[in-house]
């Protein structure tokens, strides 16, 4: 293909189709989209496993690329969910009446045109196209090359469920993954109202570097764990662990452990065990590494300052012994990607500090960082986790997809 403009003008017509539509016809919409997507189960595992195919087993973005049969009821369920929530479009956000007796009143409109670049994550695909669904958007969705027959199933199905609601299948749209088009994408400002890059820190780079089309950064997380002092040991070694193994590929896993020193020679030890069994990679500095070879963990290497700040997506993290709150916090500034961060503690007013001080979309006392996620925090699904500050900060989910609009009723008056 020579040009996506074709696909991005198709989707700006059809996106008055999709915010014109009944509150309840999008629910029954969406309620539809599930029962298909567990209807056709087979078919998405079979276009699913041409994708898994061509991607080698070491690879780490494997694990974000698979759909299985229980990934597929989750998708399914989400959607229910998404469909019980309440529309946060058409909301009457304020309203007075001036003295000339002009009626002023600011209500919630949906943004227009989502564009979202992502990688090896098809859940993506059906998580974007619910959410702008429910909330009278339309999207146009820039997958990667390693999910495309998936990503292909997939809008395959929800341009289904669009044709049977009466909406133009147009409003969502997958365009081709050939890189050389994204370029297009980005300076498409007649069509396309907000870009949402999701996926390495090198690709929100370019996308923020090369877009004319306004953006909301999410997907990096370089997320750490300080464990205090204080700390229950055997707690923080079950929320260290949950955080690094349960799901090591995605953007809220831990990527750094931050031990307070008068504990590390006891808390190591203690955490070893645990990580050693899904052959965890640490790479510790000085300090830890010293106590980790004493407890002759396995997989152990020297940290280089690369090590820090490093988002590792895969069965690997660094450690670092530090002394006291105040270097854990500085550490925590220097490094985070603002993402999620978490200490564990039983001192109260360090840890009210530590929320208060700490400079993240999420911040936890006492739980894993792995949390962090829209369907968890009962939005019913994200786009991603926006990591900046303007317009959604945290899971950008279906309560952020909209802006606002002033509509004024009059009756003849002039200034």
């Amino acid at each position: 293909m020579e040009s996506i403009l074709p696909l991005l003008e198709a989707a700006q017509k059809a996106a008055n189709s999709v915010r014109s539509l009944p509150d309840a016809d999008k629910q029954a919409l969406l309620r539809d989209l599930a029962v298909r997507l567990e209807a056709d189960n087979a078919l998405i595992i079979a276009e699913n496993k041409k994708d898994l195919d061509q991607m080698p087993d070491s690879d780490p973005k494997k694990d974000r690329l698979l759909l299985n049969a229980a990934r597929i009821q989750a998708l399914a369920d989400s959607l229910r969910d998404i469909a019980a929530l309440p529309d946060p479009a058409g909301q009457t956000l304020s309203e007075k009446r001036l003295d000339n007796g002009l009626l002023v009143r600011k209500q919630s409109v949906p943004l227009g045109v989502v564009g979202v670049i992502y990688e090896s994550r098809p859940n993506v695909t059906v998580d974007v196209a619910a959410l702008c669904i429910r909330s009278g958007n339309a999207c146009v969705l820039r997958g990667g090359t390693d999910a495309f027959h998936t990503n292909a199933c997939l809008v395959g199905i929800i341009k289904a469920a669009l044709q049977k609601a009466g909406v133009n299948p147009d409003a969502v749209q997958l365009l081709p993954t050939d890189r050389a088009l994204i370029a297009e994408l980005l300076t498409a400002v007649r069509y396309v109202d907000i870009i949402i890059p999701r996926g390495s820190q090198q690709l929100i780079d370019y996308v923020r570097a090369n877009s004319r089309v306004p953006v909301i950064e999410t997907g990096a997380g370089v997320c750490h764990t300080y464990v205090e002092k204080t700390a229950d040991l055997e707690k923080a070694g079950r929320i260290v662990t949950n955080a690094k193994v349960s799901r090591p590929s995605v953007c809220n896993a831990l990527d750094t452990v931050l031990v307070d020193r008068s504990v590390a020679g006891a808390f190591l030890p203690l955490l070893a065990p645990s990580l050693a069994a899904y052959n965890v990679e640490i790479f510790a500095d000085t300090e830890a590494y010293d106590i980790l070879a004493g407890a002759s963990y396995p997989l152990l290497q020297h940290a280089q300052p690369d090590d820090f700040g490093r988002e590792f997506l895969d069965f690997k993290c660094s450690v670092k012994v530090v002394g006291g709150a105040d270097e854990a916090l500085d550490h925590i500034r220097r490094y985070s990607s603002k993402h999620s961060e978490a200490i564990v503690s039983n001192d109260a007013a360090l840890s009210e500090r530590f929320l208060n001080e700490v400079d993240a979309a999420a911040v936890y006392v006492n739980a894993s960082t792995r949390f962090t996620d829209g369907g968890v925090f009962g939005l019913g699904a994200e786009i991603g986790i926006s990591t900046q500050k303007l317009h959604a900060r945290g899971p950008f989910a279906l309560e952020k997809l909209v802006t606002e609009k002033w509509v004024v009723y009059g009756d003849g008056q002039v200034r």
